[in-house]
């Protein structure tokens, strides 16, 4: 499954599945690929909601999904897809067949994503493969209770995680693969991904995936 992951820059993730292609917090797309099933949104600050990346991967049959605090922010680009799904912390639904579990995102201490905003990571099955996209968070308590087979989670500080609580996180969650992901571009340094690696205990596979750090 983690050769059909692509991570293009920060947090901008691709995922395409067997009969389904998923974007999400699509960020300084290069090309205009049109072929979004599905665009996740964590939350809405401009590398993870921008309306030129996501006009760029969608079509008329794109579903869009966003945390429930940000539905006004989707509505403007509501003529550019099919449908506008909302979702709350901890809720679980399915989405044309998709599985969807929303999880919260926030920081613990720092004030940049607060609880109270209802921002999101999502935990998407996909080909009987659970991924979890952790959004903006923190070390949270919701966070280590995530079951996965794959997971994705922040490693450059500032506004998230940095390598240290990332790789605790892993080491709780003992997923069979972790990705990095948000460094090296916005926050965070491309060796960061080296650092996390080195703190991730085994059987847990560390694999790198951004493609570029612009």
């Amino acid at each position: 499954m983690t050769d059909r992951i692509e991570v293009f820059t920060h947090s901008s993730i691709r995922i395409k599945g067997n009969s389904t292609t998923i974007y999400v917090d699509p960020f300084k797309i290069r090309e205009e690929f049109h072929d979004a099933d599905y665009v996740f949104v964590t939350h809405q600050h401009y590398d993870h909601f921008s309306i030129e990346d996501i006009l760029k991967v969608a079509t008329a049959d794109t579903i869009l999904v966003v945390p429930e605090s940000m539905v006004d922010d989707a509505m403007e680009i509501e003529r550019s897809v099919k449908e506008i799904v909302t979702v709350r912390p901890g809720e679980n639904k399915d989405i044309a067949g998709l599985s969807v579990e929303a999880v919260h995102a926030y920081n613990n201490i720092k004030p940049f994503h607060p609880k109270r905003a209802q921002w999101v990571g999502y935990v998407l099955t996909v080909d009987d493969k659970r991924i979890y996209i952790a959004g903006d968070t923190g070390l949270t308590r919701e966070s280590k209770e995530v079951k996965c087979d794959i997971a994705m989670v922040p490693i450059g500080g500032t506004y998230t995680m940095d390598a240290k609580k990332a790789a605790e996180l892993i080491n709780v969650i003992k997923p069979e693969v972790a990705i990095p992901i948000h460094y090296g571009s916005v926050v965070g340094k491309p060796s960061d991904a080296a650092h996390f690696a080195d703190l991730v205990k085994e059987p847990v596979k560390v694999v790198t995936k951004i493609q570029y750090f612009d």
